[in-house]
């Protein structure tokens, strides 16, 4: 992805407040990238600027716009976290503006993967003689875009996998009841998470546990896509998943997908889509795929059961892992929080990178990165 060249602690400083004011835009700018820009004369700050909705202006351009003496900009430095765009797409090229503003040095955090940009920004920046700086704070660059790195590297949606449950492992109790594992601490957080993901994914079977209804209303924030695996149609049409307050998804097998009650949901408001199954589960893939190629959904948190979580990190599709972990036990009568992996000795286990745990109440919520040998 590029090397820092000449970066100092200063540059540090400001690509973190590009990356502070990137975050602004979490759950605004999807299918875009969230991209803050901070510009730096003499080391103060003339000007900063975000990308706030999708198909709004980019961070540079809110930034440029908001110098209030164009005469700093040939003097000045540029920070954005993510390259300056080269192509027409919903806006000009941001490239081509900070070369007209005469910008004398660019600081990037990282590099983009869309196939238009992918250092043809850096380039086009160079040539006119801009002084370009890569890579400056860029692993955490890197990983506030994760999502539309992953999608434009490999053409699927970044899956986090929340699990709430006791600290030996269990959901739920024997019949069946999981409220409340976790306490309202971590529910509030996980409202949060809802609402800075693209879509929530459950399954049929937590859908009609819970009569989830997967909106976002422990904060302030929008409502995800929801999306349910239902392969028999067994949701009633009368659950509260189908209140129209948000966008709906479901898919069920292909032999129903043109079913009498598959056409009962669509008239509701419902998207109705169909896959394959291998008679026991939806082809997981093939959603995901869908979701992120049909529906523009590059960001996926999974708030389900312990079949469809071990189903997930068995076909490999799990890129991190949330837990909210609370201070009891359940013992042996519980549901497991993850199930059947398919193991057949301990290397085959998926290796975890413990990413950050942090206390929410009484209860701790570790994060963790899925690796696959």
């Amino acid at each position: 992805m590029g090397h820092a060249s000449h970066s100092t602690a200063r540059d540090e400083y400001y690509m973190h407040r590009c990356l502070e004011l990137a975050r602004k835009g979490a759950g605004l700018v999807s299918p875009n990238p969230m991209v803050g820009s901070v510009i730096v004369v003499e080391d103060r700050v003339v000007g900063e600027g975000f990308h706030e909705r999708y198909g709004g202006p980019h961070a540079e351009v809110n930034a440029l716009a908001s110098v209030s003496d164009a005469s700093l900009l040939p003097s000045s430095t540029l920070y954005v976290n993510l390259e300056p765009c080269s192509h027409y797409g919903k806006t000009p090229p941001c490239s081509d503006l900070i070369i007209s503003k005469k910008i004398r040095r660019v600081v990037v955090g990282c590099l983009d993967p869309h196939e238009k940009v992918a250092g043809k920004g850096i380039e086009k920046l160079r040539q006119a003689g801009v002084e370009v700086t890569i890579g400056v704070l860029q692993r955490e660059s890197e990983a506030l875009n994760e999502a539309f790195i992953k999608s434009h590297t490999i053409s699927m949606p970044f899956v986090v996998l929340k699990t709430a449950q006791t600290i030996d492992g269990r959901i739920a109790v024997a019949s069946g009841e999981s409220k409340w594992v976790t306490g309202a601490e971590s529910r509030r957080e996980v409202h949060r998470m809802r609402s800075v993901h693209d879509a929530v994914m459950t399954t049929s079977s937590t859908v009609i546990a819970d009569n989830s209804r997967l909106t976002v209303r422990h904060c302030e924030g929008r409502n995800p896509v929801r999306v349910v695996l239902d392969r028999l149609l067994r949701v009633p049409l009368s659950s509260a998943i189908f209140d129209g307050e948000a966008k709906t998804i479901l898919y069920t097998s292909n032999a129903l997908g043109s079913s009498e009650k598959a056409r009962a949901l669509k008239a509701m408001g419902v998207i109705v889509c169909a896959a394959g199954d291998d008679g026991d589960f939806l082809d997981l893939s093939a959603v995901l795929k869908s979701l992120h190629d049909e529906h523009a959904l590059l960001s996926i948190m999974v708030e389900a059961g312990g079949t469809l979580a071990g189903a997930l990190i068995r076909h490999r599709l799990v890129d991190r892992i949330v837990w909210f972990v609370a201070p009891k036990l359940f013992g042996a009568d519980g549901l497991g929080a993850v199930g059947s992996l398919g193991l057949q000795s301990v290397d085959d286990a998926p290796v975890m990178r413990f990413s950050s745990s942090r206390f929410l109440g009484n209860d701790l919520c570790i994060e963790s990165s899925v690796f696959f040998e």
